[in-house]
């Protein structure tokens, strides 16, 4: 083996790597533990905000020293450990859609046009079926209904100054088009802002490209209501004028006061140390350092009062009576703020009402946005006092604001230009007359992004805004400006709540079926290939751990269908190493030498190897890309599978292959058992004799399973995919679902209800298209409110998770799902066709794959009429994709070994040389079917009800796999090929590893 230096030092790297990362989530672990033995009381109850409060106050402190290498903070460590998917620990996961009708209505000065308004309407209703941009609808829409009239004339006003009447329908359509990927980019921000500030581990929120859609995962949840509003709520954006520090540092000075007598009444509790540190020099002058952490009060009031320039005059604070002011403050470079960490005890001290009697009634803290780094890494947060008007309210708020955008000043450094309307640019002039030389405020949701100092009365409502910006902090802080201008109002079109207790289960469940399936692998590879098996073993528990490792390089979420996908290539990766070994056997029957025979069958078994794997892999690249949630999370477990398992399968165990066969160890290793030693010799099957009666069988079992599906009223589709919302619900005893349905159907207005058992007696999934169409939060609270009430007698019953689909999204799911499956054929056809250089290679194997994917929708539509219903969800598009992916494996192995034969037969026919290879891989064909099937059937029977539909679809598929290779994917391709050997061969050359 060459390169085989270069091999054992990636393997070391790798593995090194791999440890490195997975060390983070055992450190992790042992902190959160450390914080729950913090705070749990003497009668074993864990006070939640003590556990988070010592949680925060290590954020930002070393907990970890990797080899003496480097100091990670526990903030590092949490972004780098691995975590846990919704599915395993609970929490939140939404879809949003930032509604573009409200964007057009805006622009076109919410007018009351009769043919604007049909449009608008018209266009709606298309958009239920289609994918199709929504402007592109409503200006189909508008042409069909105004056939002659200009779009310029609804949306040419004040408030959009890029169109006049003369400007042309397509740029009236790009500015549209322009102004509603602007509210997405602002949705997105304000949201991600929002979550950040909300207090999760770990929040995951991704624009979904090509959408106007914001896909949010909130781990731990426990408050959905709070997150919808949270996620919901419309953008305040204020203007409010600002104190300056010598302004408000006196009162600072009685606040002292005040923490000196509680804590000498032993009343103030929890404080601690912020740990104040200098600035990094780009961060601030030369001459403004922030107090030592020495607690020197003195220092900070002088701070405080240099400041600013105005000459006020500031009582110095008393520094022999206490430090616990300079504990929670600290001067900052432009005022005061605190530390991130200690953000929480202010906000507590200032919620006092005694705190709050020691400061004008005018006087409001709101804290900035973004946080300002320290050289140590600390983080602090400024504080700005703003001052309120007589009625509470900002002097300005964002609905007068025209326009704005990020713009360059005259010596090329970024900047805003706001545009306000006329009503906003008398407020304007207003607000900045009266603060010349002062800070203004620009505030979103109770955040100052920015507090820019007025340099002059502003007149005509058209303002610049400049400051040491990047590009991208001008741009963000524009699409912040104008997210006052037009409403943007999301909607929440799909949702999923898990409950903690559900993941928890769902962990034990995983967690069993891949230390079964695993068991069940190791024991089967011993016993068939005795010493090969046990180099097998070790290469799939290597195989293993790069998986898991890698997942936490990336930073990604283990997700239960990640498990499946996991457990599966369990099963999978084993095949490599079959057809290794079955080569090995082979050669050794021959006479070779074990030496030799190692070589050859490694040289011989790359080709098929490779192939299957690129082919599989193209069915995981689809499923990413196409598929989102538990989806995506299987699609990348799968990838890396299929890559750790061909690096380990090829490469690792040929090194502990040449290794143990090594000189005088070479008569001692073994690839089989007397058990096994026997097994499929002279296999002289005829399979292509048979073909005919097996297109008979598939054929009257698709038909069956169409008849099935016509009784049944279609397949049993899920939420995903007919949209809806569904709950999982516990209850104290066992519990028959028919009695539940029919309890729920009044309440449900007759609309249609389905109450089954899941996975256990005492509970039940209610899934009900009620209000299916109504995506909006009163419609989910008033299903929830009727599910209450027919469920109000049964008493001690919970809720454990529940999940809403919007029809809109249900529509794109089904017509993602159809384009995944599309895009696979098509891929693994023009991937076989270019590997096999003849098309008949192709037909047969997509022609197989067709058969398959029809056979499991069979299979499903007949369990359903027999009375074991399985879901059809976004999962089980998974597991069609992986069947897809599976079967492409076994008949490209198959085709390799006709097209070897071919070679080596140059004068027999096609058909006489079929059957000899078919029979030559049978062997590897049932023993790789065989260890997937162990892992697919521990999967099914201890995977829970969630993975139930999953594992049902892939214990079809596998067998129907192996099945169509053999007698659907290899009779068409001698079906469809001339007779004659000159017409068969085939030009591509095999792939050859030495």
């Amino acid at each position: 083996m060459r390169n085989k230096g270069f091999i054992i030092f990636l393997t070391v790297i790798v593995t090194l790597l791999c440890l490195h990362y997975l060390s983070f989530t055992l450190v992790s672990r042992n902190v959160e533990q450390d914080a729950a033995t913090f705070a749990t009381d003497a009668k074993g109850n864990v006070d939640h905000y003590k556990k988070q409060s010592y949680l925060d106050s290590v954020w930002k402190t070393p907990v970890y020293n990797f080899l003496g290498m480097k100091n990670y903070t526990y903030q590092e460590i949490k972004e780098s450990e691995l975590g846990l998917g919704l599915d395993l620990k609970g929490g939140m996961h939404v879809t949003l859609e930032v509604s573009p009708v409200e964007i057009i209505k805006a622009m076109a000065g919410n007018r009351k046009d009769p043919a604007f308004e049909q449009a608008i309407a018209q266009a709606q209703k298309l958009q239920v079926n289609s994918q199709e941009n929504f402007v592109d609808l409503f200006y189909r829409s508008y042409r069909e209904i105004a056939p002659n009239a200009k779009l310029s004339s609804l949306f040419a006003n004040s408030a959009n100054r890029n169109l006049s009447y003369a400007s042309t329908d397509q740029q009236v359509l790009a500015e549209i088009n322009r102004e509603v990927n602007d509210a997405v980019a602002r949705s997105f921000n304000i949201l991600r802002t929002r979550i950040d500030k909300f207090g999760v581990n770990q929040p995951n929120i991704q624009q979904l490209k090509g959408t106007n859609r914001i896909q949010i995962e909130l781990p731990g949840v426990d408050n959905p209501e709070r997150v919808r509003k949270l996620l919901q709520g419309t953008a305040n954006l204020e203007f409010w004028e600002v104190w300056r520090t010598d302004e408000f540092a006196p009162y600072f000075t009685q606040l002292n006061d005040y923490l000196v007598k509680e804590e000498s009444a032993n009343k103030l509790k929890g404080t601690s140390k912020s740990g104040a540190s200098t600035l990094a020099a780009a961060a601030a002058p030369a001459d403004t350092a922030l107090a030592k952490a020495s607690g020197d009060t003195t220092a900070l009031a002088n701070q405080l009062a240099k400041a600013d320039t105005a000459g006020a005059k500031t009582d110095s604070l008393n520094t022999n009576q206490s430090s616990l002011l300079a504990r929670l403050f600290t001067p900052l470079p432009g005022g005061l703020g605190s530390n991130v960490r200690d953000t929480a005890k202010v906000n507590a001290l200032f919620a006092k009402e005694e705190v709050r009697a020691l400061f004008p009634q005018n006087m409001k803290f709101l804290w900035g946005v973004k946080p300002i780094v320290a050289n140590d890494g600390a983080e602090f947060l400024e504080l700005f006092a703003v001052k309120k008007g007589r009625d509470g309210k900002a002097p300005l708020t964002g609905e007068y604001i025209a326009d704005a955008r990020q713009d360059y000043s005259q010596t090329g450094q970024p900047e805003i230009n706001m545009a306000m309307n006329v009503a906003g640019s008398k407020k304007w002039q207003r607000l900045t007359a009266d603060n010349i030389g002062r800070q203004v405020a620009i505030v979103l949701d109770n955040y100052v992004y920015s507090a820019p100092v007025v340099q002059n009365e502003i007149s005509g409502g058209n303002s610049s805004i400049s400051g040491s910006f990047t590009i991208d902090e001008a741009q963000d802080l524009a699409n912040i400006l104008k997210a006052g201008k037009m409403p943007a109002p999301t909607r929440i079109v799909e949702e999923a709540i898990v409950g903690p207790s559900l993941g928890q289960e769902a962990i034990n469940q995983g967690l069993l079926s891949s230390l079964a399936g695993l068991a069940l692998v190791v024991i089967f590879m011993i016993a068939y290939y005795a010493k090969g098996g046990m180099i097998a073993n070790i290469a799939l528990f290597f195989n293993i751990f790069f998986i898991i490792g890698v997942l936490a390089q990336f930073g990604s979420a283990l997700t239960l269908p990640g498990i499946a996908g996991m457990v599966l290539t369990m099963g999978m990766s084993v095949d490599a190493n079959v057809l290794i070994f079955e080569r090995i056997k082979e050669e050794l029957a021959s006479g070779l030498s074990v030496p030799e025979a190692i070589k050859l069958g490694y040289s011989r078994a790359f080709s098929s190897i490779f192939d299957s794997n690129v082919t599989t892999l193209l069915a995981g690249i689809i499923l990413y890309f196409f598929g989102s949630g538990p989806v995506k999370g299987f699609a990348i477990t799968l990838m890396i599978g299929i890559a750790t398992s061909f690096f380990t399968a090829v490469y690792v165990s040929r090194i502990l292959v040449e290794w143990m066969s090594a000189g005088k160890n070479a008569d001692s290793l073994s690839f089989a058992t007397p058990l096994s030693r026997n097994w499929f010799k002279n296999i002289k099957f005829d399979i292509l004799g048979n073909r005919k009666k097996a297109y008979m069988f598939s054929s009257a079992f698709i038909i069956l399973g169409i008849v099935a599906m016509v009784i049944n009223g279609g397949l049993n589709l899920g939420v995903d995919f007919k949209g809806g919302r569904a709950y999982v619900v516990d209850f104290p005893t066992a519990i028959a679902a028919s009695d539940v349905r029919t309890n729920l159907l009044d309440e449900f207005k007759g609309s249609g209800t389905e109450v089954k058992t899941f996975g256990a007696s005492n509970r039940l999934k209610i899934t009900t298209s009620y209000l299916a169409e109504d995506e909006s939060a009163q419609a989910d609270e008033t299903v929830q409110a009727a599910l209450e009430t027919g469920l109000q007698q049964y008493a001690g019953h919970k809720i454990q998770s529940s999940s809403k689909v919007g029809a809109t999204m249900a529509d794109d799911i089904q017509k993602t799902a159809l384009i995944s499956v599309i895009l696979a054929f098509a891929g693994i056809f023009i991937y076989v066709a270019f590997r096999f250089s003849r098309w008949q290679y192709s037909l047969g194997g997509v022609a197989a794959l067709i058969h398959d994917v029809l056979v499991v929708f069979s299979a499903f539509a007949i369990a359903d009429l027999l009375g074991f219903s399985f879901e059809i969800d976004q999962v089980f598009i998974a597991s069609i994709l992986t069947i897809i992916g599976y079967s492409i494996n076994d008949t490209v192995v198959v085709f390799d070994r006709i097209r070897e034969y071919t070679r080596e037969n140059p004068r027999l026919k096609f058909r006489d040389i079929v059957n000899p290879a078919l029979n030559s891989t049978f062997s590897r064909t049932i023993i790789t079917n065989l260890t997937v099937l162990l892992v697919v059937v521990v999967l099914f029977i201890f995977g829970g009800e969630t993975l139930r539909g999953f594992s049902f679809a892939m214990l079809i598929g596998s067998l129907t796999g192996t099945y169509s290779t053999l007698f659907i994917a290899t009779p068409i391709v001698v079906d469809t090929t001339n007779i004659d050997r000159e017409n068969v061969s085939t030009s591509a050359k095999p792939v050859v590893v030495s």
